[in-house]
Parts: structure tokens; sequence; C-alpha cells
């Protein structure tokens, strides 16, 4: 990977990082409702989202200093994780804490003084194991909308198509 593109990332990771912080910042003393009303109306998802960015943005600069430090970056196809993945964490975010909320993942959360600490901390946990969520989300939805019963034959064609899955996501996801 070459000089340029290496500051290129390492500037955008942090950007995200340290710009979501001011974001969450921003919304937690209402700057932005001023000049920006219909905030008020979004500001819950949007702590959801800037959480997700947090998360997802701090995984993959701590993943590209350890893999420069191992001088691990010549592979292109891998790079592109690196700007993507913070991206897609932080919709990830927002929808993870929606689906908790719907009560379909049958987990629930505590109100403690009318803030949302809990959904925020599980939307940094969201966008800092994105791939690892959305594996988890793939098993359920497979579960969720799985429509007739396997017969042993079909048994090994299901595990078959599990094992490609974990491998296509073992060689996308960075370790």
């Amino acid at each position: 990977m070459k000089s340029w593109l290496k500051a290129v990332i390492l500037t955008y990771l942090s950007l995200l990082f340290f710009g979501s912080f001011i974001a969450v910042g921003m919304l937690w003393t209402d700057a932005l409702e001023k000049s920006l009303p219909f905030i008020s109306e979004i500001k819950t998802f949007l702590y959801y989202f800037f959480a997700g960015a947090i998360g997802g943005s701090l995984r993959h600069l701590y993943m590209f200093c350890t893999h420069y430090m191992e001088d691990e970056l010549h592979d292109y196809r891998k790079w592109i994780m690196y700007i993507f993945y913070p991206i897609f964490a932080t919709g990830t975010a927002v929808v993870a804490v929606t689906l908790i909320q719907s009560g379909i993942l049958l987990i629930q959360f505590t109100d403690y003084q009318d803030t949302p600490f809990a959904p925020i901390g599980i939307a940094f946990f969201v966008g800092f194991g994105f791939n690892r969520f959305v594996k988890k989300l793939n098993n359920v939805s497979k579960d969720i909308f799985e429509t007739k019963k396997s017969k042993p034959s079909e048994e090994n064609d299901k595990d078959t198509e599990e094992i490609k899955d974990n491998q296509t996501d073992s060689k996308n996801s960075p370790s």
C-alpha cells in the first residue's frame, strides 16, 4: 500500500473517531438544535449512530495501526474495509438498538434517569464488533425465516452452505 493511501485512511478513521465524539458532545449540549430544529426529533437515533461510528472507527483504527506495525498492508482488497466497515457499523448500530427495543432479540433495556446510556453502549459494541454482529444477525434471520423442516439429505446441504458462509466471512472479516 502506498504511503499517501495509508495517510488518507488514517486521517479518515481519525476524523470519523474524533468527529463522532464532537458530534455527540454537540448533541448533548443542544448546540445543533438552534440551527437545525429537526435534530430534536431524531436526537436519540443520532446518539446510536455516532456511538456505532465511534465503535467502528476505534476498531478499525486499532486494526489499521496493528497491521501497519506488522507490515501487513499489502492487499488492496483488504484496505477497502477500513473505509466501508465503519460506515456500515453506524447504520447497523441504529438497526441493532431498534431491534432490541422492538423486543425481537429478547433483550430489554433498563431506563436510567431517562437517559439512553444502555442503548448507546450497545450501539458502540455493535459498531466495534460489526462483522460479528452481522454474523449473528444472519443466523437469527435464517432461524426466523426458515420455512420448511430439513430432511437428512438437506442437513448436509445446509452444513455445506454454512461452511461456505463461514469461509467467505473469515476471508472478508478482519481479525
